[in-house]
């Protein structure tokens, strides 16, 4: 943590230094590009990394919305707080005639869209997340992005501070030091906050025995204060880590409430995403010495984020930020994909590495597109696009959901809101894309019968769900850059709604899924609920900003929530069918269960399960299945082969699937070996 903070400053230094060699205002309020030419991933792409340095006027009204900013240290030269991003850009050797530039909002510093998503198209990644260290992340051994941002001081210098949380589940046995960057709360995001004090009498550290899903708990006591101290454990005291004076029993969760100090202005993050997309779309140069690559091939710009980040573009987009500081338009399309939330980076101490659950940010304001009223939470009428709406920079939206955001990240708000009762309606410029029956972030597309261990995801009872989305998302991102470029429509929205009955009471689905011999039922608790906290007066619900006053917040009650309906298989009957629920093998759920540990029985993070046909009706009647076999299903291999042609051809007919997709699946289910199983 000393460490993190040490390069911190050092790059603050390094910020002052470069904004104080570009006196004069630049475009956009990048105030300098740092580049350097890097190895090319190919010979098709020249790949630049650098760091863009930026300020901002805390005053303007494009930035007063970022919590904090009015505590944010200023240069003494242009009175403007001052960040630095480091970026990566691909530029083709050979731009396409209609190419635009596709910004990829990166996942907890990471690229998750392959390259060759961009095609000919220029690429640009970049930090946001400013609890990632300075100094990189590495994911897979791979470069992370992230910013420098400031730390909010009170004018006369004195420490802002306010109220934090860490928890931790399923430790080891013997375990005794708790480092905050190993509690659930934490450990994918970035740097926690640091302790205001280290006297532990200004901390509680809690066990609970359990805690359901809507955060109610039982078996709660407070670690005497004298049973453990700050720091590492045979280390000097420190606020990175608590030390227990004996081991901890793995049984329980460990939750330590304490006051920190220090906290990062990690709004700037959203302003640097429109800042450097506004430099690399309209600006020629940065004024010393650097040439924009990019303004004099593109056609229009493309965002999109994957989980986590497609959050962000939906908090982004919330906030007005697709307006540059000089009115223009930033991004032409935008897609959020497979996100349900927003992410609580414009909030003091916020976590915007966050997973969703109980008692953390996120679901907590506006979430869908239309303006729609919240009597449930007596918040005022809105949407995600009013900011956009009043200024006339709103972008063409696709977003591209799964069942997994149903079950562990509460989508049931965007659809129908905190009443349930009736279908938000989408706008003009939004598209929606529900592929049914996918996890998040979709299957590896393998055709099997028989799981093996390797297909079961870690401490979940059911194998993992193989139902693929990527070759839908790879032919909506085509679409998307028609849409934007040539204005050409895509696809009609799909995906369930009340007023079909392809979505219904979460309770009445739940309790409509089939008996399948010995694999275990789903009850209530594979659902992530959706859960109505009061946050203290000086949260901004709406928003998702500002400041919350009460950690753990106050639970006032829980939600009403709908899930997509299901037919006699178990698979969902609304949205888009991919080739595997056309011609199924089994059922593909959105939710899992977890096997053990302190949330055994409850859903399974982000999982989705698979469970097979069985081979024969002679198999399916010994394992007391409901679901016809399937041998009833396919009398043979070629008819099983002709479903799958069939269904591959009528999703690249609605566009939903490239036809060099739609070929890869035939092929796989012509050297499927399957049905050996099936016609013994």
């Amino acid at each position: 943590m000393a460490g993190y903070r040490h390069i911190l400053g050092d790059m603050h230094r390094l910020i002052a230094l470069a904004l104080a060699l570009a006196a004069t205002a630049a475009h956009a309020r990048v105030m300098r590009i740092e580049a350097h030419a890097g190895k090319s991933p190919n010979a098709h792409y020249t790949v630049l990394t650098g760091i863009a340095y930026g300020e901002l006027n805390p005053g303007d009204g494009h930035n007063r919305l970022i919590t904090d900013i009015q505590f944010a240290p200023r240069n003494a030269q242009t009175k403007r707080v001052q960040y630095a991003a480091t970026f990566t850009l691909y530029i083709p050797n050979k731009p396409a005639p209609d190419s635009v530039l596709l910004y990829e909002v990166v996942n907890r510093g990471a690229s998750l869209l392959p390259r060759e998503y961009a095609n000919n198209d220029f690429f640009l990644l970049s930090g946001w997340q400013g609890d990632i260290p300075f100094n990189g992340l590495a994911i897979n051994g791979k470069h992370g992005e992230t910013i420098s941002v400031p730390v909010a001081r009170n004018a006369d210098g004195s420490l802002i501070t306010g109220p934090a949380m860490a928890r931790w589940i399923d430790l080891k046995p013997g375990t005794q030091t708790l480092a905050l960057g190993d509690s659930i709360t934490y450990h994918t995001s970035g740097t926690p906050p640091l302790p205001f004090t280290l006297d532990q009498k200004q901390a509680h550290l809690f066990t609970k025995q359990s805690e359901a899903e809507d955060g109610t708990s039982t078996g709660v006591k407070e670690v005497p204060q004298t049973d453990w101290s700050w720091g590492v454990c045979g280390a000097q005291p420190g606020g990175t880590a608590i030390c227990l004076n004996k081991p901890v029993d793995p049984a329980l969760m460990y939750e330590l409430h304490y006051t920190a100090k220090d906290p990062l202005v990690l709004g700037i993050g959203l302003a640097a995403i429109r800042d450097l997309n506004a430099f690399f779309r309209y600006a020629k140069d940065d004024g010393h010495g650097f040439t924009n690559p990019v303004a004099p091939h593109i056609h229009g710009t493309v965002a999109a984020g994957i989980s986590q980040s497609g959050n962000l573009l939906r908090t982004w987009l919330n906030l007005g930020f697709n307006q540059s500081e000089d009115n223009r338009i930033v991004f032409d399309g935008v897609m959020p994909i497979i996100a349900a939330r927003m992410v609580p980076i414009n909030v003091r101490f916020g976590v915007p590495g966050g997973m969703g659950f109980p008692f953390e940010v996120g679901s907590d304001g506006i979430n869908w597109w239309t303006a729609t009223p919240d009597p449930v939470r007596h918040l005022p009428t809105g949407s995600l696009l009013d900011r956009c709406t009043a200024s006339h920079t709103c972008p063409k939206i696709m977003e591209l959901l799964g069942s997994g955001e149903f079950y562990s990240l509460r989508a049931s708000l965007d659809f129908v809101g905190t009443t349930a009762v009736r279908d938000i309606p989408l706008p003009a410029n939004v598209r929606r894309y529900y592929v049914a029956g996918t996890s998040h972030g979709g299957g590896n597309g393998k055709l099997y019968l028989t799981p093996n261990e390797k297909q079961y995801p870690s401490n979940c009872m059911l194998p993992s769900n193989p139902n693929p989305q990527n070759p839908t998302r790879r032919a909506l991102l085509l679409a998307m850059k028609q849409w934007v470029t040539t204005n050409v429509e895509p696809p009609p929205s799909v995906y369930p709604k009340l007023s079909d009955h392809t979505l219904a009471p979460a309770e009445e689905v739940i309790a409509s899924f089939p008996h399948i011999g010995s694999y275990p039922a789903p009850t209530i608790h594979v659902l992530n609920p959706l859960l109505f906290y009061d946050l203290g007066a000086q949260f901004h619900y709406r928003d998702l900003s500002g400041v919350d006053t009460k950690v753990p917040p106050t639970v006032m009650r829980k939600l009403p929530t709908v899930l997509p309906t299901l037919d006699a298989d178990g698979n969902e009957r609304g949205g888009i069918h991919s080739v595997f629920q056309q011609a199924p093998l089994g059922t593909y759920t959105g939710w899992n269960i977890t096997t053990s540990g302190f949330r055994a029985g409850q859903f399974c993070n982000l999982q989705g399960a698979y469970i097979p046909f069985a081979a024969t009706e002679a198999d399916r009647a010994k394992a007391q299945d409901s679901r016809p076999s399937l041998a009833a299903r396919y009398k043979s291999h070629d008819e099983y082969v002709r479903r799958v042609k069939k269904a591959a051809a009528s999703l690249v007919q609605q566009r939903f699937m490239l036809q060099d997709d739609a070929d890869a699946f035939v092929r796989a289910a012509e050297k499927s070996a399957i049905w050996e199983t099936a016609a013994r």
